[in-house]
């Protein structure tokens, strides 16, 4: 090889790398390369916040409830016998001792007028008896069996009163009589119902609650509750409790009462009832979506300087929608309530709405 040719062969390589130099220097390169020269900055992430501020947290609990009648009786006869009055309409109310039903009572009567004459023959035996005695004409011993036939013919006739006072049925309180079972006529026993008696006003309301509350709720607590067909929520005052937790179903028995003037609450009917078992008057209080579970504790997520930063935490009481935070948080502080999920820490954030003015 000539040297001619191998200059020039050098002379072409010198000129093709001084042409490329330029498109080096000045960065452009091959258009398809998608190798940025630069990292660009994270977007921030749009979420909604809440600025924790102290106050009152209710902790309310749900359970269930019976309406009850104040008092309710089964009518029954204390004896076997005829009906031979019924003296109530069906539904409607009747004061205390009212005759509501009459059994017949001939022969007790009969009885009865027997006993009277037989006693008033007995009053005049041991008047006599007595002075004879004080003029020593008869015996001790015969005034004495005068006396005795006196005072037994006396309780005969006390228990035929008894018995023919068991003949009438009247009402033990104020109340509603409710339907009827026998008519005129009919046969009854202590065993048959003749109707019922039940005083409305006011209305006694039981609900169970778990174990664990069985220190918070007490004679005066107050309990809300609403019944199918009643308008609007009542509210009853708790006034006993049971003195023992049922070991079935490991709750608490309590009753309370409220005004039922208008009748609208009925025994037997089921209640929703709704109780206060704890109140904190100066709460810290979040979202419960916020408050993200960890093993052996929880945390949230803050705004510090417009990033995202954990923040773990200690709760107290719970609602259906909130979470008291007992340490970890200050007053003031911004917590983040939106897109939980997507958190991490250092994650730059934007508030994009407050509920701090919607939670006042």
């Amino acid at each position: 090889m000539s040297v001619r040719i191998i200059v020039g062969v050098g002379a072409t390589l010198l000129v093709v790398a001084a042409l490329a130099v330029p498109r080096l220097v000045d960065g452009t390169g091959d258009p398809n390369d998608e190798t940025p020269s630069k990292a660009e900055p994270e977007p921030a992430l749009r979420v909604e916040v809440l600025r924790v501020e102290p106050r009152q947290l209710s902790q309310r609990l749900s359970t269930t409830g019976t309406i009850r009648a104040n008092e309710s009786v089964d009518l029954v006869s204390e004896t076997a016998g005829i009906v031979a009055r019924i003296h109530f309409l069906e539904g409607a109310p009747v004061e205390r001792g009212a005759l509501l039903v009459k059994i017949d009572d001939t022969e007790l009567q009969a009885q009865r007028d027997r006993v009277r004459f037989q006693l008033r023959l007995a009053e005049i035996r041991e008047a006599r008896q007595r002075d004879l005695r004080e003029q020593g004409v008869v015996s001790e011993q015969e005034y004495d069996l005068a006396d005795s036939e006196l005072n037994v013919l006396r309780a005969e006739l006390r228990l035929v009163e008894a018995r023919l006072v068991k003949t009438e049925i009247r009402a033990p309180f104020d109340g509603v009589v409710g339907l009827r079972y026998v008519s005129e006529g009919s046969l009854v026993t202590p065993q048959t119902r003749v109707a019922t008696l039940q005083d409305l006003d006011p209305i006694k309301i039981d609900f169970t609650l778990p174990e664990k509350y069985a220190g918070r709720i007490g004679p005066g607590s107050l309990v809300e509750f609403r019944v199918v067909g009643s308008e609007g929520a009542r509210t009853a005052e708790v006034y006993a409790v049971e003195p023992r937790i049922a070991p079935e179903t490991r709750s608490l028995v309590l009753r309370g009462r409220t005004p039922n003037p208008d009748g609208a609450l009925m025994p037997g009917a089921f209640a929703d009832v709704t109780l206060a078992v704890e109140d904190v008057v100066d709460a810290l209080v979040v979202p419960s979506l916020a408050v993200i579970a960890e093993l052996g504790g929880a945390k949230v997520f803050v705004v510090e300087d417009g990033l995202a930063q954990p923040r773990r935490v200690a709760t107290g009481i719970r609602t259906e929608s909130d979470v008291q935070i007992t340490s970890g948080l200050a007053p003031g502080e911004t917590v983040i309530v939106s897109a939980i999920q997507r958190l991490r820490p250092g994650l730059p954030v934007e508030p994009v709405a407050d509920r701090s003015s919607a939670s006042r």
